[in-house]
């Protein structure tokens, strides 16, 4: 099993404004929804489509998580449209759903995700060792470091969603 090692910060500018001054460099963008099929305190199981923004191009895959905070076991795996779609529509839930802005800052590969359904911004880095994470500095326009607070996280912002639908 892949370990996913991140830290997410809480933006206060859009990826559009950072882009514009010259303090992030876009190479991406894709549009996320994505569903979670079970989840509890420890684990969750989630499908997504992505969509790429340039090229209209679809992928869908299938996610289990295991753990919370910086450091996270994580299996990821291509699946059909059709499997998907099943799994999609046997959940009943509404899909969260945003747009990943993939780019660089000083070299390093950042995620920017804006969230749809409410006011979100967040800038992801991933690491190849917990070491590498905790040494990362980053710049004053990533803001808040919400690595570890769980209100951020994406299945705790789609829970929230389903109780507001």
């Amino acid at each position: 099993m892949g370990m996913e090692i991140e830290r997410k910060f809480l933006l206060e500018a859009a990826p559009e404004e950072l882009i514009a001054r010259g303090a992030f460099v876009r190479r991406s963008e894709q549009r996320i929804e994505q569903t979670y099929l079970a989840l509890d305190e420890g684990q969750e199981v989630r499908v997504r489509r992505l969509t790429d923004a340039d090229t209209g191009e679809v992928e869908y895959t299938h996610t289990f998580k295991r753990g919370n905070g910086l450091s996270r076991e994580e299996i990821e795996y291509s699946i059909s449209a059709s499997i998907y779609e099943q799994l999609f529509t046997a959940s009943g839930a509404v899909p969260l759903t945003k747009t990943r802005t993939t780019g660089e800052w000083n070299g390093v590969t950042v995620e920017l995700d804006r969230y749809d359904q409410l006011n979100l911004t967040v800038a992801e880095v991933e690491f190849d060792s917990v070491e590498a994470a905790q040494a990362f500095t980053p710049p004053d326009w990533f803001g808040e470091d919400i690595s570890s607070k769980r209100e951020y996280s994406n299945k705790k912002v789609w829970k929230d969603l389903q109780n507001r639908s």
